[in-house]
């Protein structure tokens, strides 16, 4: 038995909403910290027209790959290793990215480098949507959000919930413009961002 998420199977449906919109021109995803796979299975079968390209850390690799090997699909390509801090990446151009539930789970110094390395594969006019949850001005969207923070702080201390303005920074630096900012249940958020071009 693989690995399983509560939270990915709970929160795939309404992200699936937006992506089929925002996705629908798109040809080809990259898919960052894939962990379970369970929303690259499910992505990747609901958006058959692309191809689906689920990466996550060395050491996360073995499970990733045994999860997604009980539910292949066409589209869906074979997992591979990615760490945001490498310089290479060793991927193709895309013209979409996806993540969940990373930002507040890695540092910020390698958010600044996932950053980078999505502005060195994303093509021009490519689309990098996020989903997770954040701050905004200096507050939380819920309390909930803030006694969540707190204990990933105490987990370890370069975790934690981003704001939303800082991170939208990184983005700019990358030409990247936020085209969209919606609220998901529980007090997550689904950003937006497409590249200038």
């Amino acid at each position: 038995m693989g690995s399983y998420s509560e939270a990915c199977e709970r929160n795939k449906g309404v992200i699936l909403e937006l992506l089929l919109e925002q996705f629908a021109d798109r040809r080809r995803v990259l898919e960052i910290g894939s962990g379970t796979g369970q929303h690259a299975s499910y992505f990747s079968r609901s958006l058959s027209w692309l191809e689906w390209l689920p990466t996550d850390h060395p050491g996360q690799l073995v499970d990733l790959k045994d999860n997604l090997g009980r539910q292949p699909a066409e589209n869906l390509a074979p997992p591979r290793p990615l760490d945001v801090a490498w310089q290479d990446w060793s991927i193709d151009p895309v013209d979409a990215v996806f993540t969940a539930n990373t930002f507040h789970i890695i540092s910020w110094g390698q958010l600044e480098r996932l950053f980078t390395g999505v502005g060195r594969v994303l093509e021009d006019g490519g689309k990098l949507a996020v989903y997770g949850p954040f701050r905004y001005q200096d507050g939380y969207t819920s309390a909930s959000n803030a006694e969540f923070d707190q204990w990933l702080r105490q987990r370890d201390p370069a975790s934690g919930i981003r704001d939303f303005e800082a991170v939208d920074r990184l983005a700019e630096a990358q030409g990247l413009q936020l085209v969209l900012d919606q609220s998901m249940p529980a007090n997550n958020q689904l950003l937006l961002w497409q590249r200038r071009g």
